[in-house]
């Protein structure tokens, strides 16, 4: 008898790894990573699109000073704005860009940090005629913002000679640091009455109270220290218990509203000082950190955090000790009728992961580590997950830690782990760009990414989405850059989402589908150099832009790179241009002159070319003259490129 060994599968419901070597299981991940972004997207809104930029308009109070910056702005082409934090200065530059009129050009944002083989930030290269540009720099550093001062000369003269306009967002930080030949083109907004800033929301959603109404003490001491951006939170939680329950008024829409901004920081200190119980601080935070969770959750959490602290074990026999129902109602939580814990006091949980935060630094780093462990737990649900990773981010951000994000987010993204793990570090990735303060931070770490031979291909499955998803929304320029260095270096699935990504972006704007085409017409060579000719294969449309001098431009550097390669892999798109003149015989010319500036500078190139496009007059085709006078116009276009006199007609 012979011995068989191998694997047999009778029935699969999913995936199947029967041989050697490592197996990827995406389409889950990938769904839930969309998810996540997106509804992460919905709730910050960051954005500069037309839309959003709408909705803030309708809702913006002019801040104090604001005339001054119009001003400005309206005789120079160039405002420098400046405020304190909080004071909504980015919103005010927007809407001083969006307030001229609408012209040639868009109203975008330029990149904020110096991607490839830019020096800057800020190039002529990122201004098109009539645009409407913002450049925040509120946390900017030291030397890129002396360097970039310096820079504004040059790019002023280019706003000129464009007609287009620039708001800057000064770094308050670095008022110090102004040059005295700038500071006749600074305004310095204030901040709008937080009162006023609220009930223009609320008329937006359509509640209008009374000014009586809006005059509580509590109130008014809240708006009196909030971040304007809380102020609009607040008057969305209003709506929010306004459409939960129609029948009360606007006295208990307001008090349900502040009641999720209890500040609970002072009871948590004195509960936390009058706890002489490790475990039960420990207990503290786990819920806090998982607050709404399954008790086992809690617990797993709260053992995790004394192991990784370090702390004795209990030699207590278990059934001598307090249950955990018991240990929940001694920190003042409750399980809900679903059996999960909350605490009862509003805000409680906020304060406790707060105050673990701000007063034990000394234990940031174990902190880090502790959630990392918590997040392996098997049995783990995804919501839980999700509602968590914010709790984390909000703090390491806070506190000026956002390494310890990027750490997690490495930590998740390994092949052992990032299966699974890959909706949760785009959630956490996404957390970190979407921050003021870091999010220049999280868009460097990830052009370093995408540009490393070594990233993993787990991280690329992150980089991907979290590129197109949520930093395409506020800088879609850096995502397209680091989208298209995924592209040209990742493996697999990985290179085929990141080209599928890209060619999205750049189709998705004027603008971006330039930006794309003048980097594809940067000199190839070795692999990417194959990406980058598909890419561009693929992109490029005889008709687009066709008109644009701008756009024929980079149109012709790329066909002249792509022109360099075999025949076989571009013959025939040079076929389907051709075949753009005949059916689109108004385009016809600026058509031809991209084919033959690109091939004038090298006779060889320019013979290839002829001989596809004789090829492609010969093809059996209704339309036989109009390709004849379609390749004979190529000819006499290729002959005035290289300087040459026309020829008669070729047979």
């Amino acid at each position: 008898m012979t011995d068989h060994t191998g694997t047999h599968v009778h029935e699969s419901h999913g995936s199947v790894h029967s041989g050697a070597g490592n197996q990827y299981n995406w389409y889950v991940a990938a769904a839930e990573t969309t998810s996540r972004l997106r509804d992460q997207a919905e709730r910050r809104r960051r954005t500069i699109s037309k839309s959003d930029r709408l909705h803030l308009y309708q809702r913006f109070v002019d801040p104090p000073r604001f005339t001054r910056a119009r001003d400005v702005l309206q005789e120079t082409r160039t405002a420098l704005l400046d405020g304190l934090p909080g004071s909504g200065r980015r919103t005010a530059a927007l809407m001083l860009l969006q307030e001229l009129p609408d012209g040639r050009g868009d109203l975008h944002e330029l990149p904020d940090t110096p991607d490839d083989t830019t020096s800057s930030a800020i190039t002529g290269q990122d201004i098109g005629t009539g645009d409407r540009l913002l450049l925040d720099l509120s946390e900017a550093e030291e030397s890129r913002y002396v360097d970039i001062q310096r820079e504004l000369f040059a790019l002023r003269d280019r706003l000129s000679d464009a007609d287009a306009y620039l708001v800057v967002v000064l770094p308050h930080h670095l008022g110090y640091l102004l040059r005295d030949d700038l500071r006749h083109l600074t305004a310095e907004v204030g901040r709008p009455a937080g009162k006023r800033v609220l009930a223009r929301h609320l008329r937006c959603e359509g509640i209008h109270p009374t000014p009586a109404e809006l005059d509580s003490q509590e109130l008014g001491t809240y708006l009196s220290r909030a971040p304007l951006r809380k102020v609009a939170a607040l008057a969305d939680r209003i709506r929010q218990h306004r459409d939960e329950g129609a029948d009360h008024g606007f006295d208990q829409w307001l008090a349900a509203a502040l009641a999720d901004e209890h500040d609970q920081s002072a009871r948590v200190a004195t509960d936390i000082a009058g706890e002489g119980s490790g475990r039960r601080r420990a207990l503290l935070l786990a819920l806090a950190m998982f607050h709404n969770s399954l008790p086992g959750t809690v617990l797993h959490a709260t053992n995790s955090l004394l192991k990784v602290l370090s702390h004795p074990d209990d030699e207590t026999p278990r059934l001598d000790r307090t249950d955990l129902y018991a240990e929940f109602t001694a920190v003042h939580a409750e399980v809900r009728p679903d059996g999960r814990v909350h605490f009862a006091l509003p805000g409680y949980a906020d304060a406790v992961r707060d105050h673990f935060w701000t007063y034990m630094p000394d234990v940031r780093l174990q902190l880090r580590n502790w959630f990392h462990t918590c997040m392996s737990a098997p049995d783990l649900d995804s919501d839980e997950r999700a509602a968590a990773i914010p709790r984390f981010a909000e703090q390491g951000l806070r506190c000026r830690r956002p390494e310890d994000l990027t750490w997690l987010v490495e930590k998740w993204t390994r092949p052992d782990t990032f299966t699974r793990s890959v909706p949760d570090a785009a959630q956490l990735l996404a957390l970190g760009l979407a921050d003021e303060q870091h999010g220049r931070y999280f868009r460097q770490r990830i052009y370093d990414w995408s540009t490393a031979a070594d990233t993993s291909q787990g991280l690329g499955q992150v980089l991907v989405p979290v590129c197109l998803e949520a930093m395409a929304l506020t800088h879609p320029d850096q995502a397209l850059v680091r989208l298209h260095h995924l592209a040209r270096r990742g493996k697999g699935r990985v290179g085929t989402e990141a080209r599928t990504a890209v060619l999205s972006l750049a189709r998705s704007d004027n603008r971006l589908y330039q930006l794309m085409l003048s980097r594809l017409g940067a000199g190839r060579e070795g692999r990417s150099g194959d990406t980058d000719t598909q890419l561009f294969l693929t992109l490029a449309d005889p008709i687009r832009l066709i008109r644009s001098p701008r756009a024929r431009t980079v149109l012709t550097q790329a066909w002249a790179e792509t022109l360099r390669r075999p025949d076989e892999q571009w013959a025939e798109h040079v076929s389907h241009w051709l075949s753009a003149c005949v059916e689109y015989t108004e385009h016809r010319l600026h058509i031809l002159e991209v084919l033959a500036a690109a091939s004038a500078s090298d006779c060889r190139t320019a013979g290839r070319l002829f001989r596809v496009a004789r090829g492609w007059r010969r093809s059996p085709a209704h339309d036989a003259a109009d390709r004849a006078d379609t390749v004979d116009l190529l000819l006499r276009a290729i002959d005035a490129e290289q300087g040459l006199s026309p020829y008669e007609r070729t047979a």
